[in-house]
C-alpha cells in the first residue's frame, strides 16, 4: 500500500468536505431557503428540495455511463478533475445571487452539486486501487475522518464572514481547489483503456443495457445497492435538511446552527475513525446494522423532542454514525466489485445514492409544505427509509465476514 497515494486520496476528502459542510448543509441552504426564496409557508423548503432533486437526478442518470466510459477509456482522473473544476465554478457563481433570484439559485446550485457528486464517483473508484481488501475499511474510514476534519475547519473558516456571503463562497472555492491538488499529482495516472474516450462513449450509449445487466447478475452487489438506495436516502435527506430544521423547528440562530454542525462534524470524525478498524475486523455489514439502528432511534426521537438541548444531544449521536455509515458503505461496495469495473460500479453506487436522494428531500419538503411549514412529520418518513434499508441489507452476504 502506497502511503503517499493513500494520503493524497484522503486529502481530497479533506478538500471536498468543505462543500457539503458550508453549501449543502448550512450556509447556502439556509440562505437559499430563507433569503433567496423565503420560507414563510414552506415555499423555500420546497424549492430547496427541487434543487437537490434535480442535481441528484442528473448525477443518477449520468454516473453509470460515465463510470463505464472512464473504465474502458482510461480517463478516471480526467473525469475527476473536470467535475472538480465544475463544482468550484458553481460555487464561485454563487457570488452573484441576490434575494428573489430563485431559478438562478437553483441553476447555480445544480451546477455546483453535479460537479461535486460526480467527482466522487471517480474518487471512490480509487479505493480498490490504493488499498488491499483487508485494509479498505480502515482507508475508507481515514478518508471520511479526514473529510470531517475538513468540514469542521471549513465551518470555522467561514464563521467570521457570515455577514459577507460573497466572501464565504470565495473561501469555499479556494479551500477545495488548494487541498485537492495533491490527489491529481499523486493518485495513479490514467492508463490506456481498451478504447479511446470517444469510442468508449459510443460503446457505452449503444450498450447501456449490457452495463445494467452486469450489475443485475451480481446478486450480492445488486441486493446491496437496493438496500443502500433506501438507507442512504434517509442519510442524505438529513444532511440537506438539517440546517433548516435547526433554524426553523428548533429556533437556532444562523451562527448557532453553524456551531451545531461544527460539533456534528467533530463527532462524525470520531465515529469514522473509531469504527474504521472494526469495519475490517467484523465486516461492514455488522457496522451498518448497528449504525442504522442508532439512526432509527435518533429519527424517532427528533419527532418528539422540543428543546434545543435535546436536539444538540441527538445531533451529536447522529454525527457519530454519520461518518461510519458512509465509510462502511463505501468499503462494503468496494469489496463486492469485480476487478477492472471500479468506476463503472461506483457509477451505479452514485445512481442509487442520488436517485434515492431525489425521493427523500421531495418527501421531506412536501411534508413540510402539506403541514404548513411543520417539519416534524418528515422525521417519521426518514425513519421508514432507514427501517426498509436495514431490512433489505440482511439479504447481502458480506465477503469480509465470510473470510473472518
Amino acid at each position: 500500500m502506497n502511503k503517499k497515494q493513500v494520503g493524497a486520496w484522503a486529502l481530497f476528502d479533506f478538500a471536498n468536505s468543505v462543500y457539503p459542510a458550508v453549501i449543502t448543509t448550512t450556509v447556502f441552504s439556509i440562505y437559499y431557503v430563507g433569503t433567496v426564496v423565503g420560507n414563510e409557508t414552506g415555499r423555500g423548503n420546497w424549492w430547496w428540495g427541487v434543487s437537490v432533486a434535480v442535481s441528484a437526478l442528473i448525477v443518477a442518470i449520468t454516473s453509470p455511463l460515465l463510470g463505464a466510459i472512464a473504465d474502458r477509456g482510461g480517463a478516471r482522473k480526467k473525469f475527476m478533475l473536470t467535475y472538480t473544476v465544475i463544482c468550484i465554478i458553481g460555487v464561485l457563481l454563487m457570488t452573484v445571487l441576490r434575494p428573489g433570484m430563485v431559478v438562478a439559485g437553483l441553476v447555480i446550485f445544480v451546477i455546483a452539486n453535479v460537479g461535486f457528486e460526480s467527482a466522487l464517483v471517480f474518487y471512490n473508484a480509487y479505493l480498490p486501487d490504493i488499498a488491499p481488501t483487508e485494509k479498505q475499511g480502515w482507508v475508507s474510514g481515514l478518508g471520511f475522518g479526514v473529510g470531517y476534519l475538513g468540514s469542521a475547519l471549513g465551518l470555522l473558516m467561514v464563521i467570521p464572514f457570515t455577514t459577507r456571503l460573497d466572501v464565504v463562497w470565495l473561501l469555499v472555492a479556494a479551500f477545495f481547489l488548494i487541498f485537492s491538488l495533491p490527489a491529481f499529482f499523486y493518485l495513479p495516472g490514467d492508463k490506456g483503456g481498451d478504447m479511446t474516450v470517444p469510442q468508449a462513449a459510443r460503446w457505452g450509449v449503444a450498450n447501456f443495457r449490457e452495463i445494467v445487466r452486469e450489475v443485475w447478475e451480481l446478486k450480492d452487489l445488486r441486493n446491496f445497492l437496493i438496500a443502500f438506495f433506501f438507507y442512504i436516502d434517509g442519510v442524505l435527506t438529513i444532511i440537506v435538511s438539517a440546517g433548516n430544521v435547526a433554524t426553523e423547528t428548533f429556533g437556532f440562530s444562523f451562527n448557532d446552527t453553524i456551531k451545531l454542525f461544527l460539533v456534528v462534524q467533530i463527532s462524525a470524525l470520531i465515529g469514522a475513525f473509531a469504527l474504521a478498524k472494526p469495519t475490517d475486523s467484523y465486516g461492514p455489514k455488522k457496522i451498518l446494522n448497528g449504525v442504522l439502528l442508532l439512526w432509527i432511534a435518533a429519527s424517532i426521537s427528533a419527532f418528539f423532542i422540543q428543546s434545543q438541548a435535546l436536539f444538540w444531544a441527538v445531533a451529536v449521536i447522529v454525527g457519530l454514525g454519520l461518518g461510519a455509515v458512509q465509510s462502511a458503505s463505501r468499503s462494503f461496495m468496494s469489496s463486492l466489485i469485480p476487478d477492472g469495473k471500479e468506476a463503472e460500479m461506483f457509477g451505479f453506487y452514485a445512481l442509487c445514492g442520488k436517485s434515492s436522494s431525489i425521493v427523500g428531500p421531495l418527501l421531506f419538503g412536501g411534508a413540510a409544505l402539506a403541514f404548513g411549514g411543520n417539519q416534524r412529520p418528515g422525521f417519521l418518513l426518514i425513519t421508514v427509509l432507514f427501517i426498509i434499508g436495514l431490512a433489505l441489507l440482511q439479504r447481502v452476504n458480506d465477503p469480509k465476514a465470510a473470510v473472518s
